[in-house]
């Protein structure tokens, strides 16, 4: 996903993205957003960051990643693709077996690619458009199609079948900080309008997501991952 995302960060400018006739009460939600995020969500991604080694990092990582796999599994079958489906339960089988609970990824290890599917997704695949961009509370950069989706993924996910509400809302608030302190590295990346760039960024992610990287792969993105993305 960090790959992906900072291949799109670069396609912005040469693709680009306006659907957005909510605007101008989107950018009043994005700065009620900002404030929270500038004094609350930032300043515990980067304690996060700070005090915690790197490998507690990426375990808590793979922790969250391993849980979305039955997620995952489900909606390549039903986009149609039962390969990736056998490929992701495999990756979820093995990890939370020998990679004690998700906390390591053997599977990559193994060959076992890692995707990244949501219900949002498959309503895509299934020619339901997206809809007009939306900034929601707290939750950020959204469409119709990905409200609709979310609730389906969310059932589907780990976390849902927790019965103690504070272990779940306490799993849930962790996800949260983790995303949060992955995209700290990203937002050196983000030039002009950051309004304009957050949302020309999710728009073109989940077109992307979608088509799974199918329509904006060429020499560029190529070049872009031996340049840049190189583990």
């Amino acid at each position: 996903m960090y790959k992906t995302l900072i291949k799109i960060i670069f396609l912005i400018p040469i693709i680009g993205y306006a659907n957005d006739p909510f605007e101008e009460i989107n950018r009043s939600i994005w700065s009620f957003n900002e404030s929270l995020d500038n004094r609350i969500a930032k300043p515990l991604a980067e304690f996060y960051t700070e005090v915690l080694p790197n490998p507690v990092q990426s375990g808590i990582s793979n922790f969250f990643s391993n849980l979305d796999e039955i997620d995952n599994s489900l909606n390549q079958i039903l986009q149609g693709k039962p390969v990736a489906a056998c490929s992701d339960l495999s990756r979820f089988v093995i990890n939370t077996s020998l990679g004690l609970f998700g906390l390591f990824d053997l599977a990559t290890h193994l060959g076992l690619e890692e995707h990244d599917e949501d219900f949002g997704q498959t309503l895509g695949v299934w020619g339901i458009p997206d809809g007009p961009f939306l900034m929601l509370p707290i939750y950020g950069p959204s469409s119709p199609r990905d409200i609709v989706g979310r609730p389906i993924s969310g059932i589907l996910s780990g976390t849902f079948s927790i019965e103690e509400s504070d272990v779940r809302f306490a799993i849930t608030g962790l996800d949260a900080l983790e995303t949060r302190a992955r995209l700290l590295d990203v937002e050196s990346l983000i030039v002009g309008d950051r309004y304009t760039f957050i949302r020309d960024s999710y728009l073109q992610y989940t077109e992307f997501e979608v088509q799974d990287g199918e329509e904006i792969e060429d020499d560029f993105t190529d070049d872009m991952d031996d340049f840049l993305l190189d583990d």
